[in-house]
């Protein structure tokens, strides 16, 4: 019977100081378990720095690392998905390539996947980004996760192991711009939570600003939700029996108090504005959905790709890296980095 493999994915955009290290990790990890042919497919979103040149040399010298660059950026969303449909294994891993997901991790995440488990997803517990940056997020997932008609993870990134059926119904949705932490929550299949301490970046600097964060948490929300689109329709009606209410009110001081009693710019300036700036909110909400229709009917490839490599060769069973293979990193932090980061609590259904 031939062995199963394992594909580990990596999204990449100007990780030049990190993709060679996080390469590195994974083929032993993968070297440690032994048992499992396995591919590393990097897929480059048009890094504009060295990673590239780096991920070919990589690729010449071992054949299980398999690499897409894309013909141009297709953003933080289509690139990775693409990435994850190309993988062949029974199980794939997402892994990004910053060294926060931390590779040590991928043991576990293979021990609960035989043990039965569809999905073994990581589960931010701590982090050692900025406290606030890390407490803003925590309060989108509860709000999210409130606002959502089925239950999501929290503190979830699409750190994990996923079977290859659950691929396969990713593949299914056939979703032009989709939201992958929430495919998984809507897949439903038996699944593990490793709760883990994410270490903070070593190398390089994020890509995400807030653009990027308010376009996944957008996404995140009208993908699962139709409050916001009642919530209109309720502050519609709350603001409407409220005009009324004033304009009686108003109405009957007037009528009492003629001659003492002016009515006066100010609450009608103040109104209008009010009721302006409600109206803004909600188209705004209303163009968001509008917006993620017109996606869906586009039906765009979610990327293009300008090459490939080395995905005619088989996975084969990884050995762990040489000694004297040179990396540009020390051995020390990196080692601290991975034994800060062990998995320390379970959960599962």
């Amino acid at each position: 019977m031939p062995l199963k493999t394992i594909s580990v994915v990596t999204p990449c955009y100007n990780e030049q100081d990190n993709v060679e290290e996080v390469y590195r990790q994974v083929r032993n990890v993968m070297a440690g378990i032994g048992r499992y042919r396995y591919e590393h497919i990097f897929i480059d979103n048009s890094s504009l720095d060295n990673t590239v040149p780096i991920l070919k040399r990589l690729a010449a010298s071992d054949p299980n690392v398999k690499v897409i660059i894309n013909a141009r950026n297709f953003g933080h969303i289509r690139s990775p998905i693409h990435a994850l449909l190309q993988a062949s294994g029974d199980a794939i891993v997402l892994i990004v390539a910053d060294l926060q997901d931390p590779t040590s991790m991928i043991v576990t995440f293979v021990e609960e996947w035989e043990a039965g488990s569809y999905m073994v997803i990581g589960i931010k517990k701590t982090s050692e980004e900025h406290s606030l940056v890390f407490f803003l997020r925590k309060q989108y997932y509860r709000i999210a996760e409130r606002l959502s008609n089925i239950e999501t993870f929290q503190n979830f990134t699409g750190f994990g192991l996923y079977d290859r059926k659950v691929i396969e119904f990713v593949r299914s949705f056939g979703d032009p711009y989709p939201y992958f932490r929430g495919m998984i929550a809507e897949i439903g299949l038996p699944y593990k939570k490793i709760y883990y301490d994410q270490p903070k970046r070593k190398f390089g600097i994020t890509k995400n600003n807030w653009y990027t964060l308010y376009d996944i948490g957008m996404l995140g929300i009208i993908n699962h939700s139709r409050v916001p689109l009642r919530l209109a329709t309720f502050v519609g009606f709350g603001g409407a029996a409220l005009s009324l209410f004033v304009a009686v009110a108003y109405t009957i001081a007037k009528v009492i108090f003629w001659n003492t009693f002016s009515l006066g710019l100010a609450p009608t300036v103040i109104g209008v504005f009010f009721i302006a700036s409600i109206q803004l909110v909600f188209m705004g909400v209303m163009g968001e959905y509008i917006g993620a229709i017109y996606t869906q009917v586009q039906k765009r490839p979610y990327a293009v790709e300008l090459d490939r490599i080395n995905f005619d060769i088989e996975p084969q069973v990884p050995t762990p890296v040489p000694q004297s293979v040179s990396i540009e990193y020390e051995a020390a932090s990196m080692s601290s980095m991975e034994s800060q980061a062990q998995p320390i609590e379970m959960e599962g259904t």
